[in-house]
């Protein structure tokens, strides 16, 4: 299994990543991709990911510490792109749970964080919350940043609105939320092209039924599988392969 959206340099997680990284194999990991969201963040990945062999890493700034985002930022997501492990530049997006930052800043730095992106030759990662309309007008208006790739991380928006994204050739990462039983993310999933799926744990967060309201681990994961093959009508070994190219597709140094 592959868990394409984690957070192991979370304190929960980061306290006990050892034990953590070496089960992988115990717990059926092939390897994880851990999301950036801000300096610190973003230093604590790629080091994670230069420690161990099944941990890769992205570069970015997260919407809600878009406020942060400078030139020190920009410039060792520069450094840390040119390494084999970090895969693309994310997360980032628009989050309007809160109203701080403003969305201006918002849009100011994810649009800037796409054309790191291009420069970069990596796909990019969102975190979109509340905020899908201006994400998609965004995406829309810049596609020419857009020629590396793009994931929709824990994607929570309508049916209608992922064909819009589906134009832009977007792909659709699915975690924990999906076995929550008021989820209804079933007609979703069934509506995207299975070469655009992709699982995710977003641990320590998002932690999947039966352990939902605890700590998330990406060995977690395997409770998100069950829920996709049953949606999907695939076993487990179908569902595996599936993700297991897909996400060579778009990560694409995974392919080399």
């Amino acid at each position: 299994m592959i868990d394409c959206h984690t957070h192991l340099e979370d304190e929960r997680l980061l306290c006990d990543v050892d034990c953590i990284v070496n089960d992988f194999d115990k717990d059926g990991i092939e390897f994880v991709i851990d999301g950036s969201s801000n300096l610190d963040t973003m230093k604590c990945a790629f080091d994670l990911s230069q420690k161990y062999g099944k941990v890769y890493t992205t570069v970015g700034c997260h919407p809600n510490d878009a406020a942060g985002f400078d030139k020190q930022m920009a410039d060792l997501m520069e450094v840390y792109a040119e390494n084999k492990k970090v895969l693309a530049v994310g997360e980032v997006g628009l989050d309007y749970h809160y109203d701080e930052p403003s969305k201006e800043i918002q849009h100011k730095v994810f649009v800037e964080q796409l054309a790191l992106a291009e420069a970069f030759k990596l796909p990019v990662v969102l975190h979109i919350r509340d905020a899908y309309g201006d994400a998609l007008k965004i995406l829309q208006d810049n596609k020419p940043l857009l020629k590396h790739g793009v994931v929709l991380h824990c994607y929570s928006g309508s049916r209608e609105i992922a064909q819009e994204f589906l134009k832009l050739d977007c792909f659709f990462c699915f975690g924990g939320a999906i076995t929550f039983k008021n989820a209804k993310k079933e007609e979703i999933i069934k509506s995207i092209p299975l070469e655009k799926l992709l699982t995710e744990t977003d641990a320590p967060y998002m932690t999947p039924e039966p352990f939902r309201g605890k700590t998330n681990y990406p060995k977690f994961i395997k409770y998100t599988y069950q829920k996709m093959c049953g949606v999907l009508g695939v076993s487990f070994e179908e569902l595996e392969e599936l993700v297991r190219k897909n996400t060579k597709s778009i990560f694409t140094k995974l392919a080399k």
